[in-house]
C-alpha cells in the first residue's frame, strides 16, 4: 500500500516519478511495476533503457494505503481496481493472506480484455494456493463474458451490482479503491452509499485531474519566512508572493525536499504545519484526519502569515 519516488537525470533534466510497491512484507525484495506510457519520458526510459545493475536514485517508501494487520481478527478486504491499479493493491493482497490466516479477500478486477490484465498468472497462483480466502472477479469493458456481471467498467451502477450479490455491503470490513480518477469517485460514492463508514474506504489515486490549475492570488498569499525541519536539520527560507509552492520556494534557495508528482497527488512533500498557516491549493492524496492534523502537501501550499515553520519529520 505504499510507493517509491524513482529519481533519474535525463537529457541534462532531473525527473521524479512515483510508482507503487507490489512485492508483499514477506517477499524480501522491494518491486516495482512501471507500465510503459505513450507520450512517458520516465516510463518509456525505464522499459526501454534501464537495465538490471543501473543506479537509480530511490527515497523512502512513503504512502497509507493500508490499514493495521491482526493475525488473530477474521476480516473481510475487498478491493476494487482498474488497469494498473493493480499494483499497490497486489501488495495488500499478498500481506494480507499471509499475515492474517482468518481473513480472507476479494478483488474486483476491471480491465479492457483479458489479454490486458497485469499480473494476472500471479493473480491465479493467488487463487490457488488460497482456495478459500481469496476472490477474483474480472470485469471487462471490450470482451464481453456470459455473465452481464462481468462485462463493462466499474462504476457506481457496477460496484451496486456487485454488493446485491457477490460481495454484500455488510461483509465488508476494509474496502480499497484504485484506478482512474472518475472510477475511484464513483466506486467510493457507492461503498459509502452502502453502509460502509469512510474511515474503512481507502482510496489511491493515480493520475492528475484535468482542468484548469489553481492560481494562487498573490492578496492571499504572504511574503514570508518560512522555516522547515528536515532529517532534524532546520532550514531557513524566504516566499515570495508569485511562487507557486513552498516547495519551489524551499527548492529554489538550495534545498533538497521530497517531491514527486507536484500535482498533489502522491504525498511525497507532506510536512506538517508547527507554526502559522498555509493554504493548500489542491489535496488529493492526504486524508481529513491528516489534514485535521496539519499536515499539508507543500507542492501545493503557500504562507498566509509572515512566520511558517513546517516539519518534513513529522508523521
Amino acid at each position: 500500500g505504499q510507493h517509491l519516488g524513482l529519481r533519474t537525470i535525463l537529457d541534462g533534466e532531473e525527473l521524479r516519478r512515483s510508482y507503487s510497491i507490489c512485492s508483499g512484507l514477506d517477499d524480501n525484495e522491494i518491486r516495482v511495476a512501471i507500465k510503459k506510457v505513450g507520450g512517458g519520458r520516465f516510463s518509456q526510459w525505464a522499459n526501454d533503457v534501464l537495465k538490471p545493475g543501473d543506479p537509480i536514485d530511490v527515497m523512502t517508501p512513503e504512502g497509507r494505503f493500508f490499514t493495521p494487520l491482526d493475525p488473530d481478527k477474521p476480516k473481510h478486504y475487498v478491493a476494487f481496481v482498474a488497469g494498473s491499479g493493480i499494483t499497490p493493491v497486489l501488495s495488500l493482497i499478498r500481506t494480507t493472506l499471509a499475515r492474517e490466516p482468518k481473513s480472507r479477500f476479494t478483488l474486483v478486477y476491471g480491465n479492457r480484455r483479458q489479454a490486458s490484465v497485469m499480473f494476472h498468472e500471479t493473480l491465479e497462483d493467488l487463487k490457488d494456493r488460497y482456495l478459500t480466502r481469496f476472490s477474483l472477479y474480472n470485469v471487462f469493458s471490450r470482451e464481453a463474458q456470459e455473465v452481464e456481471l462481468f462485462n463493462g467498467r466499474i462504476d457506481a451502477v457496477k460496484v451496486s451490482e456487485f454488493l446485491g450479490s457477490l460481495v454484500p455491503a455488510d461483509t465488508i470490513d476494509e474496502a480499497f479503491v484504485c484506478g482512474p480518477l472518475d472510477m475511484i469517485d464513483e466506486v467510493e460514492v457507492a461503498l459509502v452509499g452502502a453502509g460502509l463508514a469512510r474511515e474503512h474506504v481507502h482510496v489511491e489515486r493515480f493520475g492528475i485531474p484535468t482542468g484548469a490549475a489553481d492560481v494562487i492570488d498573490d492578496a492571499d498569499a504572504a511574503q514570508a519566512h518560512v522555516q522547515l525541519i528536515i532529517d532534524g536539520v532546520r532550514r531557513e527560507v524566504d516566499f515570495m508572493p508569485g511562487q507557486h509552492s513552498i516547495l519551489d520556494a524551499g527548492r529554489a534557495a538550495g534545498i533538497d525536499l521530497p517531491f514527486s508528482c507536484k500535482g498533489g497527488m502522491c504525498s511525497t512533500c507532506r510536512a506538517k504545519v508547527i507554526e502559522g498557516e498555509v493554504r493548500m491549493a489542491k489535496n488529493y492524496a492526504l486524508e481529513p484526519h491528516e489534514v485535521a492534523e496539519g499536515f499539508v502537501l507543500t507542492c501545493q501550499s503557500y504562507p498566509l502569515t509572515e512566520r511558517v515553520v513546517l516539519s518534513y519529520d513529522a508523521r
